[in-house]
């Protein structure tokens, strides 16, 4: 690729996904700082403690069994592992990178979102019982649930544009969108997160795959060799 070619794709991604991945990253601690300093003793953040203190005397049976499995769908292994079979399999029935790089994207940079804003906002874990073990950073925002949303929302999104039925469409995206929605439910009911810490899952989460589908699934936006081309062309037509 040619030094002008090269410099393009570099713009491309400040413009597309360094610049609004570090706004959002901004948004998010302001979000964190705004719910854990300034309106934690205002109402509905007040209610929070009433709502997990609530689902953990809920627990038991059956439904303890069905938390564990939908917290595992979104744990750091099974996520890394989800998101390497669907990339491969996305290019490997399409012989195109938008796809994987569209789910490995959205996937990476979400949990570097979301780790760097628990860096900055170190909220304590909800006052009941832990059904799991703590992982070393902060309750905001949930990562099992900024995770889950990134993969399996991602997912459905492209594999209900695959489809050429309504129903299909629609299918895939309620399939997928019940997953990232058990695992929310599930952190709360096992205690691992206050009910706010979900809602800054869900921006991070939304917004990276709102990014990372105008990066690399509008087929209008120019990478890599393609983007060299469009350079050579305009270059071209100036001469």
């Amino acid at each position: 690729m040619s030094l002008a070619g090269t410099w393009a794709v570099v713009r491309q991604a400040a413009a597309r996904l360094v610049l609004p991945l570090a706004l959002l990253y901004a948004a998010l601690v302001g979000l964190g700082l705004l719910i854990t300093r300034v309106l934690h003793d205002d109402w509905p953040l007040t209610l929070e403690d009433d709502v997990n203190r609530q689902l953990e005397q809920e627990r038991g049976g059956t439904a303890d069994a069905v938390s564990k499995v939908f917290s595992t769908l979104a744990d750091t292994h099974t996520v890394i592992a989800i998101t390497a079979v669907v990339a491969l399999v996305l290019f490997l029935t399409s012989r195109n990178w938008r796809e994987p790089a569209f789910m490995i994207g959205a996937v990476a940079a979400q949990s570097i979102i979301f780790v760097l804003t628990t860096l900055v906002i170190d909220r304590e874990r909800p006052a009941v019982e832990h059904m799991d073990v703590s992982p070393p950073t902060s309750s905001f925002p949930s990562g099992h649930t900024s995770a889950a949303i990134a993969l399996y929302v991602g997912l459905g999104l492209v594999m209900a544009s695959r489809c050429v039925t309504r129903r299909g469409r629609w299918t895939w995206l309620a399939l997928l969108v019940a997953v990232p929605l058990g695992v929310g439910l599930t952190r709360l009911y096992r205690g691992m997160h206050h009910p706010s810490d979900l809602f800054g899952s869900i921006v991070n989460a939304a917004t990276v795959l709102f990014i990372m589908a105008r990066a690399f699934l509008d087929k209008t936006v120019h990478w890599g060799r393609e983007a060299a081309g469009a350079v050579r062309d305009r270059i071209a037509a100036r001469t």
